[in-house]
C-alpha cells in the first residue's frame, strides 16, 4: 500500500490497522483509517459523531470508543500536561546531582582529612562550636557518616523560622569549619534545588505544579502503553520487538511515534514509581494518602520519651521523638549529656551516622537515633536516660508497617539516595528519556498537521472528541465510580480531568452549533 507524497505528512497509522480497502489519513492523530472512495459503507468519519440526532441516528456504542477516548485522554496529557512533566524533569534532573555539588560547593565546611583513628568527644566539640556560634540553643548533634565526614551541630535560632544554623566541626581536632543555613540537614544548595523541583521557589503555591505532573504522570505512562502494546493485528505490533524497539525503516510520524512509544516501555517502570512516590508527599494527594496510613496503622511506631515516675508539664513525648526535637528549649543541654547518650545507644547496638536529641524537658528522655538512608537503611531509635545511661524505650526499623517500610524507602529513592551514585544515575536516564519522550511528543503534533495549500495547520488536529458517548455500558457501569473514587484519592488529577471534560463538551457543543448554523 502506497503511501501519501509530502503533501500530507506520512501518517503514524500501521497499516496492519486498517483493511486493505482503507487508506491511512493523515490528519487524524488516532491513526484511524478513512474509508475508500468505493467503500460507502464503511466506517463513520469521527466528525459525525458530534453532528446533530437529526443527520444521522445516535452511534452504536463499541469496545473501540475505549481506544479512542484513550487516545484522546493521552492527547490531553501529551499537550497540556506535559509542560508541567518537562519543567519536573528538567528540575529533578538538577536535583539528581546534590551530593556532588555540595561536595564542590561546601567541601570546607563537609570534610576533613582523617586525623587519628578517635574521634574527640562530642561534649568539645559542642563547646567549640558554642563557642564560635553562642546564638540559639543546640537542637540536636549528627554524628559523622564516614570517618572523612564533619560533626554537625544544629543549633536552633528563633531568627531562621524552620530552618537551622549548623555548625561544622572537624571530629578528630574540634575546629570549627564553618557554618550554614540548613533545611533539616540540607544545605542551602540543596534546598533551593529541592525547593525548585517542588514548587518552582514559589512556595505553597507553586507545589500545585508538581503535583499536577505527578498526578498525571502515570495516566499518561499508562495509557501510551495501552494503545501501544494493542495497536493494530499485524505480525509486528504483537512481537516482543515490535514493542520494546523503534521501528526501522519509518519515516516522518511513523518513526518519531515509534521512538516515543518505545522509549515510553523502557522508561515506564521508573515513571510509575516516581509519580507514585511524589504523590505521597505532594500537598493533597499526600494528605489522602496519610489518611490511608491512619486507617491501615502504616505510620512508623512512636518512641516513647516519658521517664518512669516523672510527668512532663505539658507536650507530647512520642511527638517529641518523631521528630528528632524542636528546639524549643530556652537553654542548652549539659554537652556530657551529649556523650552519655551517644554511649548508651552504641552500646545497644545502632551503629553509623545518628542524630542525637537533647530531652524536651525534664521529665523526658533523649533520643538516638540512626539515620543511614542508604541501602542497607539503618532507622532504630532509642530513648535514654542519661542520669544513668538506661535505655527506656526503643523502636526497630525491622517491626515498621509495611506501608511505612515502602513510603520510607521510597522516598529515598525518589531523591536518588538510596541505591548512591547507582541510584542518581537510573534518576538521570529517567529524567534525561522523558525529555525526549516529551520532544518526540510534540514533534508528531507537527508533524500530523496539514499542508495542503487550502488545508494548512500549525499542528495536526486533536483526535476525535465525544468518544465516551460510545463507551460500552459495562464500562460507564464500573468506570465512573472508579474515576469518582480515583478523583477523591488525587484531587489534582480529578479538578484538572473535570476541567478536560468541560472542554471536550465545550468544543462538541460549539462544532455542533457551526453545523446547524
Amino acid at each position: 500500500m502506497s503511501h501519501r507524497t509530502e503533501e500530507i505528512p506520512q501518517n503514524d497509522h500501521d497499516p496492519t490497522d486498517a483493511p486493505a480497502s482503507a487508506e491511512p489519513d493523515a490528519d487524524r492523530p488516532d491513526g484511524s483509517a478513512k474509508p475508500a472512495p468505493d467503500a460507502p459503507d464503511g466506517p463513520a468519519k469521527p466528525d459525525t459523531l458530534t453532528q446533530p440526532a437529526t443527520d444521522q441516528p445516535r452511534p452504536a456504542r463499541s469496545w473501540e470508543a475505549v481506544r479512542h477516548l484513550l487516545v484522546r485522554l493521552h492527547f490531553y496529557a501529551g499537550v497540556l500536561v506535559a509542560p508541567f512533566l518537562l519543567v519536573a524533569a528538567l528540575t529533578g534532573l538538577a536535583y539528581t546531582f546534590t551530593p556532588q555539588l555540595d561536595q564542590l560547593v561546601y567541601g570546607d565546611q563537609l570534610r576533613v582529612e582523617k586525623a587519628g583513628d578517635a574521634p574527640r568527644p562530642l561534649a568539645e566539640q559542642i563547646a567549640a562550636a558554642r563557642a564560635a556560634y553562642p546564638e540559639g540553643t543546640v537542637a540536636s548533634v549528627v554524628t559523622p557518616p564516614g570517618p572523612e565526614d564533619t560533626t554537625r551541630v544544629v543549633l536552633a535560632v528563633p531568627e531562621l523560622g524552620e530552618k537551622q544554623r549548623t555548625v561544622f566541626v572537624d571530629p578528630y581536632t574540634a575546629e570549627v569549619r564553618g557554618e550554614l543555613t540548613t533545611w533539616f540537614g540540607s544545605t542551602p544548595l540543596t534546598t533551593w534545588l529541592d525547593d525548585l523541583h517542588r514548587n518552582l521557589n514559589l512556595g505553597e503555591t507553586g507545589r500545585l505544579y508538581s503535583e499536577v505532573a505527578a498526578s498525571w504522570l502515570w495516566v499518561a505512562v499508562a495509557g501510551g502503553l495501552v494503545l501501544w502494546i494493542g495497536r493494530g493485528r499485524g505480525r509486528r505490533a504483537k512481537s516482543a520487538r515490535g514493542v520494546l524497539l523503534p521501528e526501522r525503516g519509518a519515516r516522518g510520524v511513523r518513526r518519531t511515534r515509534s521512538w516515543h512509544a518505545a522509549t515510553g516501555v523502557w522508561l515506564a517502570l521508573g515513571l510509575l514509581f516516581l509519580s507514585a512516590t511524589g504523590l505521597t508527599w505532594s500537598n493533597y494527594a499526600g494528605e489522602r494518602f496519610g489518611l490511608l496510613l491512619d486507617a491501615a496503622n502504616g505510620n512508623a511506631p512512636a518512641l516513647d520519651t516519658a521517664l518512669p515516675g516523672k510527668e512532663a508539664p505539658a507536650g507530647d513525648h512520642a511527638e517529641h521523638a518523631e521528630h528528632g526535637g524542636s528546639g524549643e528549649a530556652t537553654a542548652d543541654a549539659d554537652p556530657a549529656d551529649f556523650d552519655a547518650a551517644l554511649a548508651a545507644a552504641r552500646d545497644a547496638g545502632l551503629g553509623g551516622t545518628v542524630v542525637v536529641t537533647p530531652a524536651a524537658d525534664a521529665a523526658s528522655a533523649w533520643t538516638v537515633a540512626q539515620n543511614d538512608n542508604v541501602w542497607p537503611v539503618h532507622y532504630d531509635r532509642v530513648a535514654v536516660d542519661t542520669a544513668g545511661g538506661e535505655i527506656t524505650s526503643r523502636t526497630y526499623w525491622a517491626d515498621h508497617p509495611a506501608l511505612s517500610k515502602l513510603s520510607k524507602l521510597g522516598v529515598q529513592g525518589h531523591m536518588g539516595v538510596l541505591f548512591g551514585v547507582v541510584n542518581q544515575i537510573v534518576l538521570a536516564l529517567l529524567a534525561l528519556g522523558l525529555t525526549a519522550v516529551i520532544v518526540w511528543g510534540y514533534r508528531m503534533w507537527w508533524q500530523r498537521r496539514p499542508t495542503r495549500d487550502d488545508r494548512q495547520a500549525l499542528v495536526g488536529k486533536a483526535p476525535e472528541c465525544g468518544a465516551w458517548r460510545r463507551l460500552p455500558l459495562p464500562v460507564l457501569v464500573l468506570g465512573i465510580p472508579a474515576v469518582i473514587a480515583l478523583g477523591w484519592a488525587l484531587p489534582v488529577l480529578g479538578v484538572t480531568l473535570a476541567g478536560f471534560l468541560v472542554v471536550d463538551v465545550v468544543v462538541g457543543a460549539v462544532r455542533r452549533q457551526r453545523r446547524t448554523a
